[in-house]
């Protein structure tokens, strides 16, 4: 009997409406962070619940941010409520914020943390809020960064000490995550970005991007790093021997090693097959880089997850992924080409890609698609927080 009353307990938790606080990126900010929280913020609403987003006022000082500008130069999403408040560095702010947050009663708060750096920050806000009405779940696109610094376990640790439960969205996110925290942690696969339109006609988007070029492209896309292997990409296409009727699309901005790429590029005996696009690709764009291209390559060294293989996902595009982190998970071999990251394997996967059943591919991306919802993220949420509750 006892099973039954909180089953059904349960079972009215997950029914009512909550009043949902989302920590992290958003408007005015920009990027993939700020994407993601704004498009669950909106499935949220769309299922009834109340959500604002508390975004930051200053999310990192200008001499640690790597690129350009980290502000959107998109307008303001009218439809959210988005309150830029938190300052990244201030003790004095994190006590007003976690205060003011705290004021608004919330059912469940979700602290985006993707980086270390945010630990003193987020921790101490969510050790603030903490009450026994509102559940605080950490979304964690990292438990251990990339690239690591002095700290990031100290600082992770003491993140994770103030959360009631966590989602990730990568095995090896989840690995790492367990050796900071007994609480329960749930995987949910990254949702698919449907917020960036329909796919485009390939011959418009590709006249739209002042291209001219016919024959098939190759695309990388995204904020331009170390560990994202442009280096590795660029010498594959060097050993693409009876290969010529290609180009290699590279659309995003540096983030590092701007000078060497560039010089990489300049001394290639392939230059001329290399079409660059290296700003800051807006939202309104997006659709267009992906319109244009035939297949999506990620030649990571390393990865947990990557906000690339929704995209390629929504806009039916097949992808060459290398076999690291959570990146072949969602590839099978209808989808693309796992390969290694090393030049020889990079260079051997595009060439098989000339043979690859894009007929097959089109029947099996729209069964994979209807198992990355927003729908199933939210629900997980909600059902982790109202756990916690019992």
């Amino acid at each position: 009997m006892r099973k039954v009353q909180d089953s059904l307990l349960l079972l009215l938790q997950h029914s009512a409406l909550s009043k949902i606080i989302i920590i992290g990126p958003a408007y005015p900010l920009r990027g993939g962070l700020a994407t993601f929280n704004e498009r669950m913020a909106r499935q949220f609403m769309s299922e009834g619940h109340e959500v604002k987003i508390y975004t930051f006022s200053l999310q990192y000082p200008d001499f640690l941010f790597p690129g350009k500008t980290q502000y959107s130069e998109s307008a303001a999403p009218a439809d959210l409520d988005i309150k830029p408040f938190i300052n990244s560095i201030s003790p004095l702010n994190w006590w007003t914020s976690g205060k003011k947050i705290k004021q608004e009663k919330a059912d469940i708060v979700i602290m985006r943390y993707w980086l270390p750096f945010m630990g003193p920050c987020l921790g101490s806000i969510a050790r603030i809020i903490k009450s026994k009405q509102t559940r605080i779940i950490g979304l964690i696109d990292n438990a251990i960064p990339h690239e690591k610094r002095p700290g990031d376990r100290m600082f992770t640790q003491y993140f994770a000490a103030a959360m009631d439960g966590f989602i990730t969205m990568s095995e090896f996110v989840k690995t790492d995550l367990k050796l900071f925290t007994k609480k329960e942690v749930k995987l949910i696969a990254h949702p698919l970005y449907d917020n960036f339109g329909p796919k485009l006609n390939k011959e418009d988007a590709r006249l739209q991007l002042n291209i001219s070029f016919q024959g098939p492209i190759f695309l990388f896309f995204g904020f331009i790093r170390q560990y994202k292997g442009l280096d590795l990409l660029i010498k594959a296409i060097e050993k693409l021997e009876g290969y010529s009727d290609y180009r290699l699309l590279i659309a995003g901005e540096y983030y590092a090693g701007e000078d060497e790429i560039k010089l990489q590029i300049k001394h290639s005996s392939q230059f001329d097959k290399i079409l660059e696009h290296t700003h800051f690709i807006k939202d309104e764009e997006v659709g267009l880089y992906f319109s244009a291209s035939d297949v999506v390559i990620q030649p990571y060294r390393n990865a947990t997850q990557s906000g690339v293989t929704p995209l390629a996902y929504h806009f039916e595009v097949p992808m060459i992924v290398t076999n690291v982190g959570a990146l072949p998970d969602l590839v099978p071999p209808a989808l693309g080409i796992v390969c290694e990251p090393n030049p020889e394997s990079l260079a051997e996967a595009m060439h098989k890609m000339k043979a690859f059943d894009y007929v097959h591919f089109a029947r099996e991306i729209q069964v994979e698609k209807k198992k990355l919802s927003w729908e199933t993220l939210t629900k997980a949420i909600i059902h982790l927080a109202h756990q916690n509750l019992n």
